[in-house]
């Protein structure tokens, strides 16, 4: 019988050191492990990543840790020691990706700063994931997702017309930040394979989220135009709102192309709102905006959302369930596509998280094993890396570990 030899994943053989915390840098690094890299988190031995200790926990675990460690090798160093320097050093040499979070300044005042990071190992990206950037006159200022979401334009566009910006109930510019740090990483290390040397990644967390805010900048350079708020509608198209069913369920519905607004409308029985001259193009429709919810809003609501939802289907019209997490890990959409998966875990059992972000036919990624307790790699990590039981027990002895 011939056997074949399964593929390695993607990334394997790339060795990352994760000493970020909240969120963006730590979710960085889970992408790559995802994909095979090994990944090794580095916490204070006294003071674990504070994730750990966010949101709900069960028998004093930490459920978001469980899903940002993943496939995550967990070691204790503190890095303001001697020895923790050396070590971290010592560790540097042997990998291929850096990620931190610190203020400006923080690892050159532990003389482990790009100088001598580099001169450990010449190969290295080393990713620097702050608020404001490396320079300029906030960089050393504190500073969370939370003020890149308001300093963005995120929030001033978020949220009704006559009420106040609104913020996401979610880590949303630490988890932009955290895809364009795992992208920049990729192409520092593909620019590696061409010059043989690494370099310096500088993400400020309060740039991806602007970048997918969409052309605002050039509006505003061009036109002088600026986004106001505008509830679920959009000023570039319409119908497009959330409507409520006959059963209480909400529905959204989207407009985005010509033909579905006109199927749209077919479907709701006003198909002479078609031959209105501002039908014609998006911005006009949403003018009319208030014409247009009445007509949707209006059929959707004395239909139950299964019926909303098979007549637009039937339509080809362009429509979805507003869905709680209840509904999600019931929907067969994404059963059928595995995105909330299973994982054995040997401190809580099985755990249902997302899976790895996308599909590779050749390559695909793997959680290999959920976030594991602080420091549990300790030992393992260091013997690997050439220290013996009495490095470790004087690296214990220092409080280095």
């Amino acid at each position: 019988m011939r056997t074949t030899t399964p593929t390695p994943p993607a990334l394997d053989g790339l060795r990352v050191l994760d000493l970020a915390t909240l969120f963006a840098g730590p979710l960085a690094a889970t992408m790559l492990g995802d994909f095979g890299a090994e990944v090794i988190k580095i916490e204070h031995p006294r003071r674990p990543d504070p994730s750990r200790g966010h949101g709900p926990a069960k028998q004093g675990v930490g459920l978001w840790w469980k899903v940002l460690g993943r496939n995550k090798r967990t070691v204790t160093l503190d890095l303001s020691t001697s020895g923790g320097r050396a070590t971290l050093l010592r560790l540097a040499a042997g990998a291929d990706v850096v990620i931190e979070n610190f203020r400006p300044g923080t690892l050159e005042r532990w003389d482990l700063g790009w100088d001598e990071l580099s001169a450990a190992n010449p190969r290295l990206v080393l990713a620097r994931v702050t608020a404001f950037g490396q320079f300029g006159p906030y960089a050393r200022r504190p500073g969370f997702g939370t003020l890149a979401e308001a300093m963005s334009g995120f929030a001033a566009i978020t949220g009704e017309p006559d009420a106040p910006p609104t913020l996401p109930p979610f880590g949303l510019a630490d988890s932009v930040a955290g895809l364009a740090t795992a992208c920049a990483v990729l192409t520092a290390l593909a620019a590696r394979e061409r010059t043989g040397t690494g370099q310096v990644v500088d993400m400020a967390i309060i740039e991806p989220i602007l970048s997918v805010l969409g052309p605002q900048p050039t509006w505003y350079d061009q036109l002088g135009y600026v986004q106001e708020r505008t509830g679920n509608r959009s000023a570039n198209n319409a119908p497009r709102n959330t409507y409520r069913t006959a059963d209480g369920a909400w529905v959204a519905v989207s407009t985005s192309a010509q033909s579905v607004a006109e199927r749209v409308m077919r479907l709701v029985g006003r198909p002479e709102l078609i031959a209105e001259p501002w039908f014609a193009t998006g911005a006009d429709r949403a003018a009319h905006a208030d014409v247009l919810d009445e007509a949707v809003g209006s059929w959707i609501a004395v239909r139950d959302r299964a019926e909303v939802l098979a007549a637009f289907e039937k339509a080809e019209a362009a429509v979805a369930p507003v869905q709680d997490v209840r509904d999600v890990l019931a929907d067969p959409q994404y059963q059928a596509l595995d995105t909330v998966t299973t994982v054995p875990d040997p401190e809580l059992g099985a755990l249902r998280m997302q899976n790895v972000l996308f599909r590779l036919s050749a390559t695909p990624g793997a959680i290999r094993w959920a976030g594991r307790p602080h420091g549990a790699d300790t030992d393992a990590v260091l013997t690997e890396a050439g220290l013996g039981p009495d490095d470790i027990a004087a690296l214990r002895a220092e409080g280095a570990l």
